[in-house]
């Protein structure tokens, strides 16, 4: 109902049923010994994949001792690794400047590369989309009669299906009929000379470009184009405070609109929102209490 998929614990609980086959053991009883190997036992493994076990095998655990059964519940020791870069959120200022740049370059020199640009980079921050996402779409997945957007196979294997603002809508039915007016349905909807998939280092060589002639500085980590992903996001959560929604009501709507397989990624956002706006704070707080984690920093900034 909220757009999440039960995919990847199904394959690891697969991994760890075979796992016990492999040892004989047929008695319903969890043991210490058999979770820390089954966690720990191979050296190689990555920080995330030993912290996703640990989490599936104290949820197992702890269903077990509800149902009667003896069971050790894992706790949960292993992090991911954390990236230290910090988004940059983009003011209302500067995409202003961004997108009039971006018209500017259109204008001057008419390509399908130069009018692409605008309309890449405005539906990634109003759609909040992944750089990735906006590459794969194909005409088949933009909607115009509906005004909405298939994501396939986005990250975590995660499908979609989103809306458009009837503004950005208006903007793709004007590049549909100028680029793809004998396009094939399954013609990239960003595509290069050849039709193919547009590069993604000519994209971001182009974002760089607009950005040093839109005064906006860059530090060589950033801004990034997924940065206007993250703005995406904290323009919305800041619209509805301000507008006095029930954030407790519409952050599932949220993360299912952004394709996140749970709600750190949408709470790394409530924390992101404040560091931003901090005169909003106690107007969040209000709403969530202690779900917005304090500092917290997740992989959502590359997610």
């Amino acid at each position: 109902m909220a757009g999440f998929r039960y995919a990847d614990e199904p394959r690891m609980l697969k991994r760890f049923d075979a796992y016990c086959a492999s040892h004989q053991l047929e008695e319903p009883v969890l043991t210490q010994p058999l979770v820390e190997v089954f966690c720990y036992g191979i050296s190689y493994e990555k920080p995330s994949t030993r912290y996703n076990k640990e989490r599936l095998l104290r949820r197992l655990g702890t269903f077990m001792c509800r149902q009667g059964y003896t069971a050790y519940v894992c706790p949960v020791t292993s992090m991911p690794k954390r990236s230290a870069y910090v988004p940059h959120i983009f003011s209302g200022d500067e995409l202003l400047r961004l997108f009039l740049e971006n018209d500017q370059r259109s204008a001057h020199c008419f390509s399908t590369r130069t009018l692409t640009s605008p309309l890449l980079f405005r539906l990634i921050y109003g759609c909040g989309l992944r750089v990735s996402e906006a590459l794969n779409l194909r005409l088949s997945d933009v909607d115009l009669e509906e005004g909405t957007l298939n994501i396939r196979q986005a990250k975590n294997a995660k499908d979609r299906r989103i809306s458009m603002a009837p503004r950005l809508l208006t903007r793709c039915k004007t590049y549909h009929i100028t680029v793809h007016g004998m396009s094939s349905p399954e013609t990239y909807f960003f595509s290069n000379r050849a039709g193919g998939r547009l590069n993604h280092t000519t994209v971001y060589r182009e974002f760089r470009d607009i950005l040093w002639n839109a005064g906006i500085p860059h530090s060589g980590h950033g801004p990034r184009i997924h940065d206007l992903r993250h703005t995406h996001c904290v323009h919305c959560l800041r619209q509805w405070v301000r507008d006095g929604k029930d954030l407790m009501t519409l952050l599932p709507y949220l993360a299912a609109y952004l394709g996140h397989t749970d709600f750190r990624g949408t709470q790394y956002y409530l924390r992101l929102t404040a560091d931003v706006y901090p005169d909003m704070m106690d107007s969040m707080e209000v709403f969530l209490g202690s779900l917005i984690p304090k500092g917290a920093m997740t992989n959502e900034t590359t997610n």
